[in-house]
């Protein structure tokens, strides 16, 4: 059964940076697509970031384009999401995605196009 393990949560100032890892316990997963997602108290999971199995390809939600960046090394099949100017809207528990696929498509946004999760780490950004 395929893990997902994300570190580098905590807590940090508002303009402040955090680095989320993620990494996963076969390189099948880690060939594929990898997605970031968040979710805040009281609201639904939301899509934050994704990219390609090559890595080639990035996609990002309009809240934080300028801000975050996603980036994968397949040899040590870790994902990561580097945030920069971290804000208070930005508190949520985030989760790290993975699917089979290798590309970008409608699916990239969708928690159903993802077929495991990670556990999630807790990011919260104080005022």
């Amino acid at each position: 059964q395929v893990q997902l393990v994300e570190s580098g949560g905590g807590l940090v100032q508002a303009g402040g940076s955090l680095r989320l890892s993620c990494t996963a316990s076969t390189r099948t997963f880690s060939s594929g697509v990898m997605g970031w997602f968040r979710q805040a108290p009281g609201k639904e999971r939301e899509f934050v970031a994704a990219i390609s199995g090559s890595g080639g390809t990035t996609y990002y939600v309009d809240s934080v384009k300028g801000r975050f960046t996603i980036s994968r090394d397949n040899a040590k099949n870790t994902v990561y999401l580097q945030m920069n100017s971290l804000k208070p809207e930005d508190t949520a528990i985030y989760y790290c995605a993975a699917a089979r696929r290798r590309l970008l498509g409608s699916l990239t946004t969708l928690t159903e196009g993802y077929d495991n999760w990670g556990q999630g780490t807790q990011v919260t950004v104080s005022s």
